[in-house]
């Protein structure tokens, strides 16, 4: 791979990430994405520590599975556009459904092994409550906590390098034998921080965007009353995560076309021109 491959990608790719078809695709995903966000803000407003704690991770790993389903279309679209493929959304939809079923099923263990994460870390809260002895306890396990919540955020990150991993070559190479994980490490052997660094590339427009975005809802927080009920901070944070989704859609769309530049360059295909 040489710089200039990679700048090849990155151009296509972001050249392609404002289609009016795949913003229409991305677009609604997103919303759903954020209504799980908005959703558990606010059950979390009057909770509980612990649970405020699960539910701050819990809608990012949700949504894992629906942006899974979402990157194996806009993949598949992506690899027809580069090829000036016309795709009908109608047969995106009826040549993917098997697929999308099967993304669904992997992002369930990622969901399943943070719910087991909440419960251990449910018993440090217990034992921190206990009259007289909790604070003792909450000083000598200190630790217990800090993994845990450690582990929450690699789990989040390592479903972030499955999207970018997994989406492509389920989406590209459906019909082949060895399963998603086999071809992810063959083409992954010797090329791993190629991998990484094509990773992190396709992070940055998301990155930014996130950036911008979230430091605009901070200000705007500044700048407004702040509701003291949770059906009110509900509310304000569902009709703040309406553009919010619309001004990501292309950055998200960007992430999945540049997973897919990358699937390419990392088999040493020739990319579509």
């Amino acid at each position: 791979m040489t710089w200039a491959q990679l700048e090849d990608c990155f151009h296509r790719s972001m050249a392609l990430a404002f289609s009016k078809k795949k913003a229409m695709l991305a677009f609604p995903a997103l919303l759903l994405c954020g209504v799980l966000s908005v959703f558990c803000r606010a059950v979390a407003f009057d909770a509980s520590d612990w649970v405020a704690m699960s539910l701050a991770f819990l809608p990012i790993l949700l949504s894992s599975g629906i942006l899974l389903s979402l990157g194996v279309l806009l993949v598949r679209l992506y690899a027809h556009e580069a090829k000036k493929i016309a795709l009908p959304l109608k047969k995106l939809f009826a040549g993917s459904a098997d697929l999308i079923l099967g993304t669904l099923y992997l992002s369930l263990p990622p969901v399943l092994l943070y719910l087991l994460l909440w419960i251990v870390l449910g018993f440090f809260y217990l034992l921190r409550s206990i009259p007289g002895i909790g604070h003792l306890f909450s000083i000598v396990f200190a630790f217990g906590p800090f993994l845990l919540i450690l582990s929450s955020l690699l789990l989040c990150f390592f479903n972030l390098l499955l999207l970018f991993f997994v989406t492509p070559a389920v989406a590209m190479e459906p019909l082949k034998r060895a399963s998603a994980a086999q071809r992810i490490t063959s083409f992954l052997k010797g090329k791993l921080l190629t991998g990484l660094a094509l990773f992190l590339v396709a992070l940055i427009p998301i990155g930014l965007a996130v950036g911008f975005l979230s430091f605009a809802a901070y200000l705007t927080g500044l700048g407004l009353e702040q509701e003291t009920e949770s059906l009110g901070v509900a509310l304000q944070w569902f009709f703040v995560m309406l553009p919010f989704a619309a001004l990501l859609t292309p950055a998200v769309i960007f992430f999945f076309n540049f997973a897919a530049e990358s699937f390419w360059l990392l088999q040493r295909r020739s990319v579509p021109s």
